[in-house]
């Protein structure tokens, strides 16, 4: 009888610890960061399902080309949602800074005379933006939301609603040739992620941007400074803008002011949202970004394979935006 209660104390103490353990491990927050990777795996499942062709390795490949772009501007938009603003300027900026290397390139300059004016371009609109935001103490979704509009006007008006063709040859091999047989834009994605970690995590810079996006006022007297971190975030995000111009013009073998559409911004917002980017601020990493864009972009991959309507796969991705604000709303309570 003894031994009969030692053992069913044992198996208690034992139903005990794994109800505690599960409790500790799926607490609510726990639960809401697995969230999107539930999301993710019942997408995959539906569609191995409906769409098996959808895992072709060709198709594969082709979609972490397309999210290279996107993942690489969801980089810049997280360096500035984490320091507290928002950047809606990223694809008009990216287009004008596209035109005006493809234009460089049609009068005889060099791809790296051109390559730099794109990221020159850029930085200079994130400059602007910065300059405004930080100094100046105007609001981001303004400021931005009138780049975007100066960016995208003076795009239509120097090429008249025309693309100017990349004349270079020798540019698409440099941009889009592959090294161990991985195309050179996810090469440079994974780059520019892993620098954009390092930055983030293991620099005084980092350590600066997360204190700002948290709370700016205590930051500041703290001795951070925080005009020159938040101007920095937004010369960042028009520094990936113009690499996105060199990959992007590269690609489609023309620049215009069609590659800086509205749409642009609402997969890059939710690139950064789904991959846990705050928009609060003070929360966020470019790894998570861009694992982001890659989901986005399956998410068109599919229903471009599945034929769903444009207009329905914007519906869809405006649900997969306040889906996610919600879990990070729900996170901050």
């Amino acid at each position: 009888m003894l031994a009969e209660n030692i053992s069913s104390t044992s198996t208690d103490s034992r139903f005990r610890s794994i109800r505690r353990w599960l409790r500790q491990f799926f607490t609510p927050t726990r639960l809401l960061d697995l969230l999107p990777i539930l999301i993710l795996g019942v997408v995959l499942a539906l569609l191995a399902i409906y769409v098996p062709s959808f895992f072709n390795s060709r198709n594969i490949v082709n979609i972490f080309v397309q999210a290279s772009t996107l993942g690489i501007m969801a980089i810049g938009m997280t360096a500035v949602m984490v320091g507290g603003g928002i950047d809606l300027s990223i694809p008009s900026v990216m287009a004008l800074s596209a035109i005006f290397g493809a234009m460089r390139m049609q009068n005889g300059g060099s791809i790296a005379e051109s390559c730099l004016i794109m990221l020159a371009v850029g930085c200079f609109a994130g400059a602007i933006n910065g300059f405004a935001v930080a100094y100046l103490k105007m609001i981001p979704f303004v400021v931005t939301l009138a780049m975007m509009t100066i960016a995208s006007g003076t795009a239509i008006w120097i090429t008249n609603s025309v693309s100017v063709p990349v004349v270079n040859e020798d540019f698409f091999s440099v941009i889009l040739d592959r090294i161990f047989d991985i195309p050179r834009p996810i090469l440079i994605m994974v780059v520019m992620v892993l620098i954009a970690t390092l930055v983030f995590k293991r620099t005084l810079l980092g350590r600066w941007l997360y204190a700002v996006g948290t709370n700016a006022k205590t930051a500041r007297v703290s001795g951070v400074p925080v005009d020159r971190v938040i101007f920095g975030t937004y010369v960042l995000s028009g520094f990936f803008a113009g690499l996105t111009a060199i990959i992007l013009s590269a690609r489609l073998g023309a620049a215009s002011a069609n590659l800086g559409n509205d749409g642009v911004v609402l997969d890059i917002v939710s690139s950064a949202v789904v991959g846990g980017v705050s928009i609060y601020g003070g929360v966020g990493s470019p790894l998570g970004a861009v694992l982001g864009a890659i989901f986005m972009t399956v998410i068109s991959n599919s229903m471009n394979m599945m034929q769903v309507s444009f207009f329905t796969g914007l519906i869809i991705k405006g649900v997969v935006i306040i889906t996610f604000v919600a879990i990070d709303s729900l996170k901050k309570r």
